[in-house]
């Protein structure tokens, strides 16, 4: 801890211990005095933070408190959620999660109904998902893929924590059906976790990125497909 300076330190503790809700690197950065090294400094919280009660966690590109996994059994509270996820959305979640970059017409694709237009708003006002560009293909449809929120919400620290195949199927979460068919024959399940470099943003297919003056389209609505050209 030589190069570390304990004042940055302790910034940089206040304000993760603070947020509501995971922050990125760059958002640190911006919050930490200039000449902090925000990625040690993380490095550092976090080795001082493993053997407590909370535990700095790294959701993606992320940073946040969250409770030790080996005591958080003393502070789970069973509650009764109103609102809870369709299955549609929670297959189209599932495909976004395992198959990203996708566009709507290969979550209908995938899962051989129709999508209708609020299950993608439902993942969207979560925060569980985001555009990742446009597609160089004919009509430049949008893709989507996942975001720090998502792998927060579900303990992971990156892509690459997602169940493989072999464990999908251990659990018994896998059935026959034409939408798992089309994971086995592309690989879609494996590749997501391979292709990951840790910062969520890897894409599969090759996309365009988002162009805040490409106004063609109007407002951007999830749940919908842009027009063709």
């Amino acid at each position: 801890m030589s190069d570390i300076d304990p004042k940055h330190l302790r910034m940089l503790e206040a304000i993760l211990f603070a947020s509501a809700s995971p922050l990125s690197e760059r958002a640190l950065a911006g919050r930490m005095p200039e000449d902090a090294d925000v990625k040690a400094l993380l490095t550092e919280l976090q080795a001082q933070y493993a053997d407590r009660g909370v535990n700095l966690a790294q959701a993606g590109g992320s940073w946040v408190f969250r409770t030790a996994p080996d005591v958080a059994v003393i502070l789970t509270e069973e509650r009764t959620v109103a609102r809870k996820l369709s299955r549609a959305a929670i297959e189209t979640m599932a495909i976004i999660a395992f198959h990203q970059p996708v566009t709507r017409a290969e979550i209908e694709e995938i899962r051989g109904v129709g999508l209708s237009k609020g299950t993608l708003d439902v993942l969207f006002e979560e925060g569980w998902i985001r555009p990742k560009g446009r597609r160089r293909t004919p009509g430049r449809p949008m893709t989507w893929g996942t975001t720090d929120d998502f792998l927060d919400h579900f303990g992971l620290a990156s892509l690459k924590d997602l169940p493989g195949m072999d464990e999908l199927k251990a659990a018994g979460l896998l059935d026959k059906r034409a939408a798992i068919e089309v994971y086995r024959v592309t690989g879609g399940l494996d590749a997501a976790a391979e292709n990951d470099d840790g910062d969520g943003d890897e894409d599969l297919f090759t996309a365009e990125p988002l162009d805040d003056s490409d106004d063609r389209d109007g407002p951007l609505d999830p749940g919908a497909e842009p027009p063709a050209p």
